[in-house]
Protein backbone atom coordinates (compact mmCIF):
# COMPACT_ATOMS: atom_id res chain seq x y z
CA UNK A 1 0.00 0.00 0.00
CA UNK A 2 1.45 3.38 -0.96
CA UNK A 3 0.98 6.47 1.14
CA UNK A 4 0.54 9.89 -0.42
CA UNK A 5 2.00 12.89 1.36
CA UNK A 6 1.98 16.56 0.64
CA UNK A 7 5.25 18.36 -0.04
CA UNK A 8 5.38 22.08 0.59
CA UNK A 9 7.73 22.74 -2.32
CA UNK A 10 5.70 22.76 -5.51
CA UNK A 11 2.88 20.82 -3.81
CA UNK A 12 4.24 17.59 -5.24
CA UNK A 13 2.79 14.24 -4.18
CA UNK A 14 5.33 11.57 -3.35
CA UNK A 15 4.70 7.87 -2.97
CA UNK A 16 5.98 5.28 -0.55
CA UNK A 17 9.10 3.60 -1.96
CA UNK A 18 10.63 1.70 0.95
CA UNK A 19 9.58 -0.60 3.75
CA UNK A 20 10.89 -3.43 5.89
CA UNK A 21 8.99 -6.64 5.25
CA UNK A 22 9.31 -9.99 6.89
CA UNK A 23 12.10 -11.76 5.06
CA UNK A 24 10.53 -15.20 5.44
CA UNK A 25 7.37 -14.08 3.68
CA UNK A 26 9.27 -14.03 0.39
CA UNK A 27 10.48 -17.62 0.44
CA UNK A 28 8.48 -19.53 3.06
CA UNK A 29 5.07 -20.89 2.14
CA UNK A 30 2.19 -20.34 4.55
CA UNK A 31 1.30 -23.68 6.08
CA UNK A 32 -2.26 -24.89 6.58
CA UNK A 33 -1.77 -25.35 10.33
CA UNK A 34 0.44 -24.17 13.19
CA UNK A 35 0.65 -24.62 16.91
CA UNK A 36 0.21 -20.86 17.40
CA UNK A 37 -0.90 -17.98 15.19
CA UNK A 38 -0.14 -14.37 16.10
CA UNK A 39 -2.35 -11.70 14.55
CA UNK A 40 -0.32 -8.54 13.97
CA UNK A 41 3.39 -8.01 13.41
CA UNK A 42 3.87 -5.19 15.87
CA UNK A 43 6.62 -5.39 18.48
CA UNK A 44 4.41 -7.20 21.02
CA UNK A 45 3.18 -9.73 18.48
CA UNK A 46 6.75 -10.38 17.35
CA UNK A 47 7.94 -10.81 20.96
CA UNK A 48 5.15 -13.33 21.54
CA UNK A 49 6.16 -15.22 18.41
CA UNK A 50 9.80 -15.35 19.48
CA UNK A 51 9.01 -16.75 22.93
CA UNK A 52 6.38 -19.18 21.63
CA UNK A 53 8.72 -20.56 18.99
CA UNK A 54 11.56 -20.72 21.51
CA UNK A 55 9.17 -22.63 23.78
CA UNK A 56 8.65 -25.30 21.15
CA UNK A 57 5.45 -24.13 19.45
CA UNK A 58 5.50 -23.81 15.68
CA UNK A 59 4.39 -20.21 15.27
CA UNK A 60 3.41 -17.87 12.45
CA UNK A 61 2.88 -14.10 12.51
CA UNK A 62 0.25 -12.62 10.19
CA UNK A 63 0.67 -8.90 9.51
CA UNK A 64 -2.01 -7.13 7.44
CA UNK A 65 0.25 -4.31 6.20
CA UNK A 66 3.18 -4.53 3.79
CA UNK A 67 5.57 -3.59 6.57
CA UNK A 68 6.33 -5.07 9.99
CA UNK A 69 6.33 -3.12 13.22
CA UNK A 70 2.78 -2.00 13.95
CA UNK A 71 3.22 1.41 15.56
CA UNK A 72 6.99 0.80 15.95
CA UNK A 73 7.63 1.05 12.23
CA UNK A 74 10.10 2.75 9.89
CA UNK A 75 8.80 4.04 6.57
CA UNK A 76 10.40 6.11 3.81
CA UNK A 77 7.31 8.17 3.13
CA UNK A 78 9.37 10.87 1.40
CA UNK A 79 12.17 9.61 -0.87
CA UNK A 80 15.48 9.70 0.94
CA UNK A 81 13.90 10.35 4.35
CA UNK A 82 13.15 7.45 6.70
CA UNK A 83 10.68 8.14 9.50
CA UNK A 84 9.61 6.52 12.72
CA UNK A 85 6.15 7.15 11.41
CA UNK A 86 4.16 6.51 14.59
CA UNK A 87 6.14 5.51 17.72
CA UNK A 88 9.33 7.58 17.77
CA UNK A 89 11.35 6.99 20.97
CA UNK A 90 12.69 3.92 22.79
CA UNK A 91 12.89 3.46 26.55
CA UNK A 92 10.54 0.89 28.04
CA UNK A 93 11.78 -2.17 26.14
CA UNK A 94 12.40 -4.54 29.03
CA UNK A 95 16.06 -5.53 29.60
CA UNK A 96 15.14 -9.21 30.05
CA UNK A 97 13.64 -9.30 26.57
CA UNK A 98 16.71 -7.66 25.05
CA UNK A 99 18.88 -10.27 26.75
CA UNK A 100 16.70 -13.32 26.05
CA UNK A 101 16.24 -12.52 22.36
CA UNK A 102 19.80 -11.18 21.85
CA UNK A 103 18.42 -8.14 20.09
CA UNK A 104 21.78 -6.42 19.74
CA UNK A 105 23.11 -9.47 17.92
CA UNK A 106 20.14 -9.18 15.61
CA UNK A 107 20.93 -5.57 14.74
CA UNK A 108 19.37 -3.36 17.41
CA UNK A 109 21.46 -0.22 17.83
CA UNK A 110 20.42 2.62 20.10
CA UNK A 111 21.63 6.22 20.20
CA UNK A 112 21.50 7.64 23.71
CA UNK A 113 20.38 11.25 24.11
CA UNK A 114 22.10 13.82 26.31
CA UNK A 115 20.41 16.06 27.34
CA UNK A 116 16.88 14.65 27.66
CA UNK A 117 14.65 17.69 27.18
CA UNK A 118 14.81 21.31 26.02
CA UNK A 119 12.05 23.87 26.69
CA UNK A 120 12.62 27.22 24.96
CA UNK A 121 10.69 30.34 25.96
CA UNK A 122 8.80 32.71 23.69
CA UNK A 123 10.15 35.99 25.07
CA UNK A 124 12.50 38.84 24.26
CA UNK A 125 16.09 38.27 25.30
CA UNK A 126 17.51 40.71 27.87
CA UNK A 127 20.36 43.02 26.73
CA UNK A 128 20.85 41.15 23.50
CA UNK A 129 20.90 37.72 25.13
CA UNK A 130 18.79 34.89 23.66
CA UNK A 131 15.40 34.07 25.21
CA UNK A 132 15.62 31.79 28.21
CA UNK A 133 15.28 28.03 28.01
CA UNK A 134 15.26 25.05 30.36
CA UNK A 135 17.45 22.06 29.52
CA UNK A 136 17.32 18.86 31.59
CA UNK A 137 19.47 15.75 31.32
CA UNK A 138 21.15 13.00 33.32
CA UNK A 139 23.53 15.31 35.23
CA UNK A 140 21.98 16.63 38.46
CA UNK A 141 24.34 19.59 38.87
CA UNK A 142 23.62 20.79 35.34
CA UNK A 143 19.90 20.41 35.92
CA UNK A 144 20.05 22.43 39.12
CA UNK A 145 21.96 25.19 37.33
CA UNK A 146 19.34 25.28 34.58
CA UNK A 147 16.43 25.30 37.04
CA UNK A 148 18.18 28.01 39.06
CA UNK A 149 17.67 30.41 36.16
CA UNK A 150 14.00 30.39 37.14
CA UNK A 151 14.00 29.49 40.85
CA UNK A 152 16.80 28.76 43.30
CA UNK A 153 14.27 27.11 45.61
CA UNK A 154 13.24 24.69 42.86
CA UNK A 155 16.87 23.94 42.08
CA UNK A 156 17.49 22.93 45.69
CA UNK A 157 14.51 20.56 46.03
CA UNK A 158 14.78 19.04 42.54
CA UNK A 159 17.23 16.35 43.69
CA UNK A 160 14.80 15.09 46.35
CA UNK A 161 11.98 15.04 43.80
CA UNK A 162 14.04 12.92 41.41
CA UNK A 163 15.00 10.48 44.18
CA UNK A 164 11.32 10.01 45.11
CA UNK A 165 10.24 9.49 41.50
CA UNK A 166 13.02 6.95 40.90
CA UNK A 167 12.06 5.03 44.03
CA UNK A 168 8.38 4.92 43.07
CA UNK A 169 9.17 3.97 39.47
CA UNK A 170 11.67 1.32 40.50
CA UNK A 171 9.14 -0.32 42.80
CA UNK A 172 6.81 -0.93 39.86
CA UNK A 173 9.33 -2.94 37.84
CA UNK A 174 8.28 -6.35 39.27
CA UNK A 175 4.72 -5.60 38.12
CA UNK A 176 5.84 -4.76 34.58
CA UNK A 177 7.52 -8.10 34.06
CA UNK A 178 4.72 -10.30 35.40
CA UNK A 179 1.04 -11.00 34.72
CA UNK A 180 -1.48 -9.35 37.06
CA UNK A 181 -2.63 -11.17 40.18
CA UNK A 182 -4.81 -14.17 39.33
CA UNK A 183 -7.60 -13.25 41.74
CA UNK A 184 -10.10 -15.95 40.59
CA UNK A 185 -7.37 -18.59 40.76
CA UNK A 186 -6.40 -17.60 44.30
CA UNK A 187 -10.00 -17.74 45.53
CA UNK A 188 -11.33 -20.85 43.78
CA UNK A 189 -10.34 -24.24 42.43
CA UNK A 190 -8.25 -27.07 43.80
CA UNK A 191 -5.58 -26.45 46.43
CA UNK A 192 -2.87 -27.08 43.85
CA UNK A 193 -4.33 -24.53 41.43
CA UNK A 194 -4.80 -22.01 44.22
CA UNK A 195 -1.19 -22.42 45.31
CA UNK A 196 -0.03 -21.93 41.73
CA UNK A 197 -2.20 -18.83 41.41
CA UNK A 198 -0.85 -17.51 44.71
CA UNK A 199 2.55 -17.13 43.03
CA UNK A 200 1.08 -14.26 41.02
CA UNK A 201 0.92 -12.31 44.30
CA UNK A 202 4.72 -12.26 44.59
CA UNK A 203 5.36 -9.24 42.29
CA UNK A 204 2.79 -7.15 44.18
CA UNK A 205 4.37 -8.13 47.48
CA UNK A 206 7.81 -7.17 46.14
CA UNK A 207 6.39 -3.86 44.98
CA UNK A 208 4.90 -3.15 48.40
CA UNK A 209 8.09 -4.10 50.24
CA UNK A 210 10.14 -1.90 47.92
CA UNK A 211 7.84 1.05 48.50
CA UNK A 212 7.84 0.66 52.27
CA UNK A 213 7.03 3.97 53.92
CA UNK A 214 6.55 5.55 50.47
CA UNK A 215 3.26 3.71 49.88
CA UNK A 216 1.22 6.90 50.63
CA UNK A 217 3.27 8.87 48.08
CA UNK A 218 2.80 6.08 45.55
CA UNK A 219 -0.96 6.04 46.11
CA UNK A 220 -1.11 9.79 45.67
CA UNK A 221 0.91 9.94 42.46
CA UNK A 222 -1.17 7.26 40.73
CA UNK A 223 -4.47 8.89 41.71
CA UNK A 224 -3.81 12.64 41.87
CA UNK A 225 -3.57 15.32 39.20
CA UNK A 226 0.10 15.83 38.44
CA UNK A 227 -0.26 19.56 39.16
CA UNK A 228 -1.26 18.85 42.75
CA UNK A 229 2.11 17.14 43.22
CA UNK A 230 4.23 19.52 41.15
CA UNK A 231 2.75 22.60 42.83
CA UNK A 232 3.75 21.19 46.21
CA UNK A 233 7.36 20.81 45.08
CA UNK A 234 8.00 23.67 42.68
CA UNK A 235 7.12 27.31 41.99
CA UNK A 236 8.57 28.04 38.52
CA UNK A 237 6.19 27.68 35.58
CA UNK A 238 8.73 26.41 32.99
CA UNK A 239 9.80 23.54 35.26
CA UNK A 240 6.24 22.59 36.23
CA UNK A 241 5.04 22.73 32.64
CA UNK A 242 8.00 20.73 31.32
CA UNK A 243 7.45 17.99 33.90
CA UNK A 244 3.69 18.12 33.36
CA UNK A 245 4.09 17.20 29.68
CA UNK A 246 5.08 13.69 30.78
CA UNK A 247 1.83 13.54 32.73
CA UNK A 248 -0.33 14.17 29.68
CA UNK A 249 1.68 12.89 26.71
CA UNK A 250 -0.52 10.68 24.56
CA UNK A 251 -3.47 11.10 26.96
CA UNK A 252 -6.63 13.12 26.53
CA UNK A 253 -6.25 14.71 29.93
CA UNK A 254 -4.89 17.87 31.47
CA UNK A 255 -2.30 18.32 34.24
CA UNK A 256 -5.19 19.20 36.56
CA UNK A 257 -7.09 15.93 35.99
CA UNK A 258 -6.81 12.96 38.38
CA UNK A 259 -4.64 10.15 37.01
CA UNK A 260 -2.18 12.37 35.16
CA UNK A 261 0.31 11.63 37.94
CA UNK A 262 0.43 7.97 36.89
CA UNK A 263 1.06 8.92 33.26
CA UNK A 264 4.12 10.86 34.45
CA UNK A 265 5.32 7.87 36.46
CA UNK A 266 4.73 5.60 33.47
CA UNK A 267 7.09 7.73 31.39
CA UNK A 268 9.92 7.90 33.93
CA UNK A 269 9.98 4.25 34.99
CA UNK A 270 11.82 3.00 31.93
CA UNK A 271 15.51 2.58 31.36
CA UNK A 272 17.87 2.37 28.42
CA UNK A 273 21.40 0.99 28.44
CA UNK A 274 21.05 0.77 32.26
CA UNK A 275 20.32 4.52 32.53
CA UNK A 276 17.12 5.10 34.50
CA UNK A 277 14.47 7.23 32.85
CA UNK A 278 16.46 7.55 29.63
CA UNK A 279 14.98 7.58 26.14
CA UNK A 280 16.86 7.08 22.90
CA UNK A 281 16.67 6.72 19.14
CA UNK A 282 16.89 3.42 17.30
CA UNK A 283 19.16 3.31 14.27
CA UNK A 284 17.02 3.23 11.16
CA UNK A 285 13.98 4.40 13.11
CA UNK A 286 11.68 2.51 15.46
CA UNK A 287 11.25 -0.19 12.84
CA UNK A 288 14.77 -1.22 13.84
CA UNK A 289 13.35 -2.60 17.11
CA UNK A 290 10.69 -4.60 15.27
CA UNK A 291 13.25 -5.80 12.71
CA UNK A 292 15.58 -7.10 15.44
CA UNK A 293 12.73 -8.89 17.25
CA UNK A 294 11.54 -10.40 13.95
CA UNK A 295 15.04 -11.67 13.20
CA UNK A 296 15.21 -13.23 16.65
CA UNK A 297 11.85 -14.94 16.14
CA UNK A 298 12.93 -16.20 12.71
CA UNK A 299 16.21 -17.50 14.12
CA UNK A 300 14.14 -19.81 16.35
CA UNK A 301 12.08 -20.94 13.35
CA UNK A 302 9.00 -18.70 13.44
CA UNK A 303 7.33 -17.85 10.13
CA UNK A 304 6.55 -14.17 9.59
CA UNK A 305 4.27 -12.93 6.81
CA UNK A 306 3.24 -9.49 5.66
CA UNK A 307 0.13 -8.62 3.63
CA UNK A 308 -1.83 -11.39 5.34
CA UNK A 309 -4.99 -9.66 6.50
CA UNK A 310 -7.07 -11.70 8.95
CA UNK A 311 -10.80 -11.61 8.28
CA UNK A 312 -11.99 -13.64 11.27
CA UNK A 313 -10.86 -15.83 14.12
CA UNK A 314 -12.26 -19.34 13.70
CA UNK A 315 -14.22 -20.65 16.67
CA UNK A 316 -15.18 -24.32 16.76
CA UNK A 317 -18.42 -25.90 17.88
CA UNK A 318 -16.81 -26.49 21.25
CA UNK A 319 -16.40 -22.73 21.71
CA UNK A 320 -12.60 -22.78 21.37
CA UNK A 321 -10.42 -20.88 18.89
CA UNK A 322 -9.09 -23.16 16.18
CA UNK A 323 -7.36 -20.79 13.74
CA UNK A 324 -8.12 -17.88 11.42
CA UNK A 325 -9.46 -17.17 7.98
CA UNK A 326 -7.75 -14.53 5.85
CA UNK A 327 -9.55 -11.96 3.73
CA UNK A 328 -8.46 -13.86 0.64
CA UNK A 329 -10.35 -16.90 1.95
CA UNK A 330 -7.32 -18.88 3.13
CA UNK A 331 -8.04 -20.92 6.25
CA UNK A 332 -5.21 -21.61 8.72
CA UNK A 333 -5.73 -23.89 11.71
CA UNK A 334 -3.92 -23.63 15.03
CA UNK A 335 -4.07 -24.79 18.64
CA UNK A 336 -4.06 -21.20 19.93
CA UNK A 337 -4.51 -17.71 18.49
CA UNK A 338 -2.89 -14.59 19.93
CA UNK A 339 -4.02 -11.13 18.89
CA UNK A 340 -1.80 -8.08 19.19
CA UNK A 341 -4.61 -5.91 17.85
CA UNK A 342 -6.53 -3.71 20.25
CA UNK A 343 -9.18 -5.43 22.37
CA UNK A 344 -11.84 -3.58 20.37
CA UNK A 345 -10.52 -4.81 17.01
CA UNK A 346 -10.01 -8.32 18.39
CA UNK A 347 -13.43 -8.80 19.94
CA UNK A 348 -15.60 -6.51 17.78
CA UNK A 349 -13.89 -6.94 14.42
CA UNK A 350 -12.26 -10.36 14.33
CA UNK A 351 -14.23 -12.58 16.70
CA UNK A 352 -17.64 -14.03 15.75
CA UNK A 353 -20.07 -12.06 17.90
CA UNK A 354 -22.13 -15.15 18.62
CA UNK A 355 -19.17 -16.65 20.45
CA UNK A 356 -19.18 -13.82 23.03
CA UNK A 357 -21.77 -12.96 25.64
CA UNK A 358 -23.74 -9.71 25.26
CA UNK A 359 -22.39 -8.59 28.65
CA UNK A 360 -18.80 -9.03 27.49
CA UNK A 361 -19.44 -7.18 24.22
CA UNK A 362 -21.00 -4.27 26.15
CA UNK A 363 -17.94 -4.14 28.39
CA UNK A 364 -15.63 -4.02 25.36
CA UNK A 365 -17.69 -1.15 23.98
CA UNK A 366 -16.97 0.82 27.16
CA UNK A 367 -13.16 0.70 26.91
CA UNK A 368 -11.84 4.24 26.54
CA UNK A 369 -9.70 4.81 23.44
CA UNK A 370 -9.83 8.61 23.41
CA UNK A 371 -6.71 10.11 21.83
CA UNK A 372 -5.43 13.70 21.67
CA UNK A 373 -2.58 13.03 19.26
CA UNK A 374 -1.81 14.21 15.76
CA UNK A 375 1.59 13.02 14.56
CA UNK A 376 3.32 15.10 11.87
CA UNK A 377 6.44 13.73 10.17
CA UNK A 378 8.50 16.39 8.43
CA UNK A 379 11.44 16.29 6.03
CA UNK A 380 13.63 19.41 6.10
CA UNK A 381 16.71 20.51 4.19
CA UNK A 382 18.06 22.56 7.08
CA UNK A 383 18.36 21.99 10.82
CA UNK A 384 15.90 24.09 12.86
CA UNK A 385 17.71 26.96 14.58
CA UNK A 386 16.04 27.96 17.85
CA UNK A 387 16.17 31.55 19.06
CA UNK A 388 16.71 30.38 22.64
CA UNK A 389 19.83 28.37 21.72
CA UNK A 390 21.14 29.52 18.32
CA UNK A 391 23.85 27.46 16.63
CA UNK A 392 26.02 28.66 13.73
CA UNK A 393 26.47 27.05 10.31
CA UNK A 394 23.58 24.58 10.76
CA UNK A 395 25.64 22.66 13.29
CA UNK A 396 23.56 20.70 15.81
CA UNK A 397 23.76 21.65 19.45
CA UNK A 398 23.16 19.31 22.38
CA UNK A 399 19.54 20.50 22.56
CA UNK A 400 18.85 19.27 19.02
CA UNK A 401 19.16 15.62 20.06
CA UNK A 402 16.57 15.64 22.85
CA UNK A 403 12.81 16.16 23.19
CA UNK A 404 12.11 19.81 22.42
CA UNK A 405 8.97 21.07 24.16
CA UNK A 406 7.22 23.97 22.45
CA UNK A 407 4.26 25.84 23.93
CA UNK A 408 5.20 24.24 27.24
CA UNK A 409 6.57 27.18 29.22
CA UNK A 410 3.32 27.57 31.18
CA UNK A 411 0.83 25.08 32.58
CA UNK A 412 -2.00 27.44 31.63
CA UNK A 413 -1.04 26.98 27.96
CA UNK A 414 -1.43 23.20 28.34
CA UNK A 415 -4.76 23.59 30.11
CA UNK A 416 -6.15 25.88 27.41
CA UNK A 417 -5.03 23.49 24.66
CA UNK A 418 -6.80 20.63 26.42
CA UNK A 419 -10.03 22.55 26.94
CA UNK A 420 -10.25 23.40 23.24
CA UNK A 421 -9.96 19.73 22.21
CA UNK A 422 -12.37 18.64 24.93
CA UNK A 423 -14.89 20.94 23.28
CA UNK A 424 -14.28 19.34 19.89
CA UNK A 425 -11.75 21.75 18.36
CA UNK A 426 -8.05 21.26 17.57
CA UNK A 427 -5.88 23.36 19.88
CA UNK A 428 -5.00 26.77 18.51
CA UNK A 429 -1.79 26.73 20.56
CA UNK A 430 -0.99 23.02 20.68
CA UNK A 431 1.53 21.28 22.88
CA UNK A 432 4.35 20.19 20.56
CA UNK A 433 7.11 17.68 21.25
CA UNK A 434 9.82 17.97 18.59
CA UNK A 435 12.43 15.28 18.05
CA UNK A 436 15.15 15.27 15.37
CA UNK A 437 16.62 11.74 15.44
CA UNK A 438 18.75 12.34 12.33
CA UNK A 439 21.02 14.54 14.46
CA UNK A 440 22.34 11.29 16.00
CA UNK A 441 21.39 8.81 13.26
CA UNK A 442 22.69 9.90 9.84
CA UNK A 443 21.03 6.92 8.10
CA UNK A 444 17.64 8.64 8.22
CA UNK A 445 18.14 11.56 5.83
CA UNK A 446 20.38 12.81 2.99
CA UNK A 447 23.49 14.80 4.00
CA UNK A 448 22.57 18.21 5.39
CA UNK A 449 18.90 17.23 5.69
CA UNK A 450 16.91 15.96 8.65
CA UNK A 451 13.73 14.17 9.68
CA UNK A 452 11.65 15.99 12.27
CA UNK A 453 8.92 14.36 14.36
CA UNK A 454 6.17 16.61 15.71
CA UNK A 455 4.08 14.82 18.33
CA UNK A 456 1.23 17.25 18.92
CA UNK A 457 -1.84 17.53 21.09
CA UNK A 458 -4.60 18.23 21.61
CA UNK A 459 -6.76 17.19 18.67
CA UNK A 460 -10.16 15.45 18.96
CA UNK A 461 -11.21 12.36 16.99
CA UNK A 462 -14.12 14.34 15.55
CA UNK A 463 -14.08 18.08 14.92
CA UNK A 464 -17.25 19.46 16.49
CA UNK A 465 -19.06 16.23 15.67
CA UNK A 466 -17.87 15.74 12.09
CA UNK A 467 -15.07 13.80 10.42
CA UNK A 468 -11.68 15.30 9.64
CA UNK A 469 -11.16 16.54 6.08
CA UNK A 470 -7.90 17.05 4.19
CA UNK A 471 -8.43 20.78 4.69
CA UNK A 472 -8.66 20.23 8.46
CA UNK A 473 -5.39 18.27 8.44
CA UNK A 474 -3.57 20.94 6.48
CA UNK A 475 -5.02 23.74 8.58
CA UNK A 476 -3.91 22.13 11.83
CA UNK A 477 -0.47 21.32 10.42
CA UNK A 478 -0.14 24.95 9.31
CA UNK A 479 -1.02 26.04 12.85
CA UNK A 480 1.68 23.76 14.25
CA UNK A 481 4.25 25.01 11.72
CA UNK A 482 3.39 28.64 12.57
CA UNK A 483 4.18 27.96 16.22
CA UNK A 484 7.42 26.14 15.42
CA UNK A 485 8.38 29.11 13.25
CA UNK A 486 8.08 31.45 16.23
CA UNK A 487 10.61 29.42 18.19
CA UNK A 488 12.83 28.61 15.18
CA UNK A 489 12.49 31.20 12.38
CA UNK A 490 13.13 29.73 8.95
CA UNK A 491 11.63 26.36 9.78
CA UNK A 492 8.76 26.65 7.31
CA UNK A 493 11.08 27.48 4.40
CA UNK A 494 13.17 24.38 5.16
CA UNK A 495 10.25 21.96 4.79
CA UNK A 496 10.60 19.47 1.93
CA UNK A 497 7.51 17.42 2.74
CA UNK A 498 5.16 16.44 5.54
CA UNK A 499 2.93 13.56 6.57
CA UNK A 500 -0.02 14.53 8.79
CA UNK A 501 -1.69 11.80 10.85
CA UNK A 502 -4.71 12.87 12.92
CA UNK A 503 -6.44 10.39 15.30
CA UNK A 504 -8.60 8.75 12.58
CA UNK A 505 -5.48 8.30 10.41
CA UNK A 506 -3.62 6.61 13.26
CA UNK A 507 -6.60 4.29 13.63
CA UNK A 508 -6.93 3.52 9.91
CA UNK A 509 -3.24 2.98 9.15
CA UNK A 510 -1.93 1.40 12.34
CA UNK A 511 -5.07 -0.20 13.75
CA UNK A 512 -4.98 2.04 16.83
CA UNK A 513 -8.61 2.21 17.91
CA UNK A 514 -9.54 5.86 18.40
CA UNK A 515 -5.99 6.76 17.41
CA UNK A 516 -4.88 5.88 20.95
CA UNK A 517 -1.16 5.06 20.95
CA UNK A 518 -1.47 2.96 24.11
CA UNK A 519 -4.22 0.59 22.79
CA UNK A 520 -6.49 2.09 25.43
CA UNK A 521 -6.24 4.97 27.86
CA UNK A 522 -3.76 4.56 30.71
CA UNK A 523 -6.32 5.55 33.34
CA UNK A 524 -6.65 3.80 36.69
CA UNK A 525 -9.85 2.05 35.64
CA UNK A 526 -7.94 0.48 32.72
CA UNK A 527 -4.72 -0.65 34.40
CA UNK A 528 -3.38 -3.82 36.07
CA UNK A 529 -6.35 -5.98 37.16
CA UNK A 530 -8.72 -3.99 34.92
CA UNK A 531 -6.69 -4.00 31.68
CA UNK A 532 -8.41 -4.45 29.34
CA UNK A 533 -11.33 -5.54 31.54
CA UNK A 534 -11.82 -6.80 35.09
CA UNK A 535 -11.56 -10.61 35.20
CA UNK A 536 -9.85 -10.61 31.80
CA UNK A 537 -6.47 -9.12 32.68
CA UNK A 538 -4.43 -12.34 32.40
CA UNK A 539 -4.12 -12.34 28.56
CA UNK A 540 -6.82 -15.00 28.30
CA UNK A 541 -10.21 -14.25 26.76
CA UNK A 542 -13.72 -15.70 27.17
CA UNK A 543 -12.88 -17.99 24.23
CA UNK A 544 -10.60 -20.87 25.09
CA UNK A 545 -7.39 -20.73 23.07
CA UNK A 546 -7.74 -17.03 22.19
CA UNK A 547 -5.30 -14.68 23.91
CA UNK A 548 -4.46 -10.99 23.83
CA UNK A 549 -0.78 -10.08 23.49
CA UNK A 550 -0.90 -6.38 22.52
CA UNK A 551 -0.59 -3.13 24.43
CA UNK A 552 -4.26 -3.27 25.38
CA UNK A 553 -3.40 -5.71 28.17
CA UNK A 554 -1.09 -5.39 31.19
CA UNK A 555 1.25 -3.51 31.61
CA UNK A 556 -0.05 -1.34 28.79
CA UNK A 557 1.19 0.82 25.96
CA UNK A 558 4.71 2.12 26.04
CA UNK A 559 6.17 -0.79 28.02
CA UNK A 560 7.60 -2.41 24.92
CA UNK A 561 7.41 -6.16 24.68
CA UNK A 562 6.10 -6.99 28.16
CA UNK A 563 2.54 -7.64 26.96
CA UNK A 564 3.76 -10.05 24.28
CA UNK A 565 6.25 -11.69 26.63
CA UNK A 566 3.75 -12.32 29.42
CA UNK A 567 1.09 -13.52 26.97
CA UNK A 568 3.46 -16.05 25.42
CA UNK A 569 4.48 -17.41 28.82
CA UNK A 570 0.79 -17.71 29.75
CA UNK A 571 0.08 -19.71 26.59
CA UNK A 572 3.05 -22.01 27.14
CA UNK A 573 1.92 -22.62 30.72
CA UNK A 574 -1.64 -23.40 29.62
CA UNK A 575 -0.47 -25.91 27.01
CA UNK A 576 1.74 -27.87 29.38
Amino acid sequence: MAAAVRTDRGRRTLRLVWSFTGSRSSHTALKSSYDALVIGGGHNGLVSAAYLQRGGLKTAVLERRHVLGGAAVSEEIIPGFCFSRCSYLLSLLRPQICSDLELKKHGLKVYMRNPHSFTPMLEEGVRGAPPRSLTLGPDLASNQKEIGKFSQKDAQVYADFVVLLEKLAGAIHPLLDSPPVDVPGVLAGSLRKRMTAAKTLIPSIKCGLSLGKNIPEFYEIITAPIMKILARWFESEPLKATLATDGVIGAMTSPSNPGSGYVLLHHVMGELEKEKGAWGYVEGGMGGVSKAIAKAAQSYGADIFTEKDVEQILVGSDGAAKGVILKDGTEILSKVVLSSATPYVTFKGLTPQGALSPEFIRAVDQIDYTSPVTKINVAVDKLPNFLAAPTPDDKPGPHHQCSIHLNCESVDVLETAYEEAKNGRPSTRPMIEVTIPSVLDPTLAPPGCHVVSLFTQYTPYHIEGRNWTNQDREKFADTVFDWVEQYAPGFKKSVVGRDVLCPPDLERIFGLTGGNIFHGSMSLDQLFLARPLPSFSDYRSPIKGLYLCGSGCHPGGGVMGSCGWNAALTVISDLK
